[in-house]
């Protein structure tokens, strides 16, 4: 069986930088990017835990929205539309592409995997001139769910065709590896925030600081 890895794409794969001058022209403040991606998250996670179907769009419209009013001002609707776009045009990060082509030549099936729509996650990995180093494309708008929950991952395993135990998840995020672990797989983490890793999430054994690492790690692992 060929093993696969499947990358999570925003934060993991694709730098979210370039969205930044936008919060600061129209809320004033790069840092509201953090906060804005932080309330998506969570919107995600609620609309996850009490059934509500929805899709990456209108829920980064909604936390776009909450902001503003927080910040006692307002965004119009060309000025969302003008955000969520630029969402559709981020760059990969500098390891990204040279550790994708050490796992495909070392046999890997590489598989995007994100709570993007599949719209938004063709859109992006096409525009970040990626898409042609990804055997496959995933998002969980089909599955009606959104990461962590293991339907999520149930459905990608399902999608491609490969057991559990086959399939290792790579991402930023410790809750998607927590929740990729949760779900029979194996994980890797990139730290790219140098931040510490959730003490009551399940860990993974491999952690980098770069994609670069995470990928000979990946490789070393497979052949111990």
């Amino acid at each position: 069986m060929q093993k696969v890895i499947l990358f999570d794409i925003n934060e993991t794969v694709l730098d979210l930088s370039p969205l930044r001058p936008k919060f600061k022209l129209y809320l004033n403040n790069e840092s509201h990017m953090d906060t804005w991606f932080a309330m998506l998250l969570h919107s995600s996670t609620v609309s996850l835990i009490t059934g509500v179907k929805t899709n990456f769009k209108r829920l980064a419209h909604a936390a776009l929205v909450t902001l503003a009013a927080r910040l006692n001002t307002t965004l119009s609707d060309n000025e969302l539309d003008d955000i969520v776009s630029t969402f559709a045009n981020l760059p990969p990060h500098d390891d990204i592409s040279p550790s994708l082509t050490m796992l495909r030549r070392a046999g890997f099936k590489l598989v995007a995997f994100s709570n993007s729509s599949l719209t938004l996650l063709d859109a992006q990995l096409t525009n970040a001139n990626i898409i042609q180093q990804f055997d496959d494309v995933i998002s969980v708008e089909s599955a009606g769910t959104f990461k962590p929950s293991k339907d999520a991952y149930q459905y990608a395993l399902q999608a491609i065709g490969v057991s559990a135990k086959d399939a290792c998840l790579v991402a930023t995020h410790d809750w998607d590896t927590h929740g990729a672990l949760c779900a029979g797989l194996n994980a890797a983490f990139i730290n790219r925030f140098n931040t510490p890793y959730n003490a009551i999430y399940k860990k993974p054994t491999i952690i980098g600081d770069t994609m670069t690492s995470i990928a000979q790690q990946i490789i070393d692992d497979r052949v111990k």
